[in-house]
């Protein structure tokens, strides 16, 4: 690198204003408007090949592709996250040292992508790029599903860990009252928050079996952890019932504190049944999740056992035994912890239902209290229905939103931004963006501009250095850090002024004085 161009970026980097042409930027503390906070999350589910791959036995490149189209879809509509599932039934799309490649990879469960990648590194980085977080989708227990067709992998727990697997129905499924289960389960989760970069930890509402789902005749085959239980110290001081809920209770409880532990910026969420228990509120009627699969949803809401919470509320608004108004009032009453709260939404049955019904639930998350986001299920059935994608682009998500910050985890904010300007290159102007040493768990820069009076907002990863704006050379650049908790640095702003105009005082965006 030549002396000349060492010491044009250093300019670069140091000087607090640099002169474009004519124009130059300086230093200001006007105030830029304040950005929305929301979750806006989408399902991209891989079990039988709902979402991605498309089919199994793509070529690396084909799988890459696809899961590109979707991260751009994701963006374009200015949703904000991707939940990935990462593991359908105790198989892996991603290269884990414990459980086998899955078979909706390949088409054959133990067998590596061909040219070898990495699923879920890529996605992580694809995801960040484009402004996205990333959450690994889990199916805490189900070990087999019934669309499998591979022969089973010598490495799959059946296999290597026989003793903790039941036969139920249609599926194999890892039984939840044996304690090595829930080790086993643990060690994989914890495998994929060490080693990955992700944003999140998500769990499905799959703990004990649905019997109806199943295709099962007879109740589930834990009779033996159940003896167990009873064989212990703590035996016969709960029902079967009890117990069983119990069980999930404690992992639920477990999980938190070891993600916690070790990166407490990932954040963990549950999307249980929309309906924790029949006339809760007094109209509900429908499956008793409490009772059929012994999920307490409540208790893990009311316990703060997790950072997010997405009841799959997915009914319409009219209906009145599943109310869509009425479970989201309800829901958000239960939140005593202050968690975030974001409703599943439907979207598979966006065609059968009126055009505004998915936009209008939207619209009645926002103006809950405690309400903080939403997510879809599923990416094919979003992106595929035109209509509610160019609502949700056009009209809903306006401008781009940032995750809820995790403030009940008390984590500290990052420091003020440095922002330089540099216009080098005829007619191109630059943002030089740099952040201190201290601000290593940093994620997102949140950049704010306005020009002709119209202010937009951009949200690109931590690691970008610059921004090229070409010859638009916006009136205002606001530059704000965001690290992995959600907190926010104070801004940094340049304003554009005419050489030799004195500094302005301090002023609100809309330019009054403070």
């Amino acid at each position: 690198m030549s002396l000349m161009k060492v010491l044009r970026l250093a300019a670069a980097f140091f000087a607090p204003a640099f002169v474009v042409g004519a124009v130059g930027y300086q230093p200001s503390a006007l105030v830029p408007p304040g950005t929305l906070r929301e979750f806006r999350g989408v399902w991209v589910a891989t079990v039988g090949n709902i979402d991605w791959p498309s089919k199994p036995g793509l070529t690396t490149a084909q799988q890459k592709r696809e899961l590109i189209e979707i991260l751009d879809h994701t963006a374009q509509l200015k949703l904000n996250a991707v939940l990935l599932q990462v593991r359908p039934a105790c198989d892996a799309l991603y290269a884990s040292p414990i459980e086998p490649w899955s078979e909706y990879l390949t088409g054959t469960m133990g067998k590596a992508p061909q040219p070898f990648y990495d699923p879920l590194a890529f996605a992580v980085e694809e995801a960040h790029r484009r402004g996205l977080e990333l959450h690994a989708w889990f199916n805490p227990y189900r070990a087999l599903h019934f669309t499998s067709k591979s022969q089973i992998a010598p490495n799959h727990v059946s296999k290597t860990h026989p003793d903790l697997v039941r036969k139920y129905g249609n599926y194999l499924w890892l039984d939840p009252g044996e304690p090595g289960v829930r080790d086993y389960t643990l060690s994989v989760v914890m495998d994929v928050v060490k080693r990955y970069d992700i944003d999140g930890v998500h769990f499905d509402d799959y703990f004990y079996p649905d019997r109806r789902d199943s295709g099962a005749d007879s109740d589930f085959p834990d009779e033996a952890s159940w003896r167990k239980y009873l064989a212990s110290a703590s035996g016969a001081r709960m029902s079967r019932e009890d117990w069983r809920r119990e069980n999930v209770n404690a992992f639920v409880e477990r999980v938190y504190d070891s993600i916690k532990a070790v990166k407490p910026w990932v954040k963990f969420g549950i999307s249980p049944r929309g309906i924790w228990r029949p006339g809760y509120p007094p109209q509900i009627k429908g499956m008793d999740a409490w009772g059929n699969v012994y999920a307490d949803s409540r208790k893990w809401l009311a316990n703060g056992w997790l950072d997010y919470f997405t009841p799959q509320l997915y009914w319409p608004i009219e209906s009145k035994e599943q109310s869509f108004g009425a479970l989201l009032k309800w829901w958000s009453q239960q939140n005593t912890k202050g968690r975030d709260l974001w409703p599943g939404l439907n979207a598979t049955r966006a065609n059968q239902w009126r055009p505004d019904e998915i936009p209008d639930q939207i619209r009645r998350a926002r103006n809950q209290p405690g309400i903080t986001g939403y997510v879809c299920y599923n990416a094919s059935s979003l992106f595929r229905n035109e209509s509610l994608s160019t609502t949700l682009e056009q009209e809903i998500n306006v401008q781009p939103a940032l995750v809820p910050a995790l403030s009940w985890l008390h984590a500290g904010a990052p420091a003020k931004p440095a922002l330089y300007l540099s216009g080098f290159t005829r007619g191109n102007l630059q943002l030089w963006m740099g952040k201190l040493s201290q601000d290593a768990q940093s994620r997102w820069w949140l950049l704010q501009t306005r020009s002709n009076g119209t202010w937009t907002s951009e949200i690109l990863p931590s690691t970008t250095r610059v921004k090229s704006f070409g010859n638009e050379q916006p009136d205002v650049i606001a530059l704000t850090l965001i690290n992995r908790f959600g907190n926010a640095s104070p801004v940094a702003v340049v304003e554009k002024k005419p050489p030799g105009a004195a500094s302005p005082g301090a002023r609100n965006e809309n330019g009054a004085k403070k």
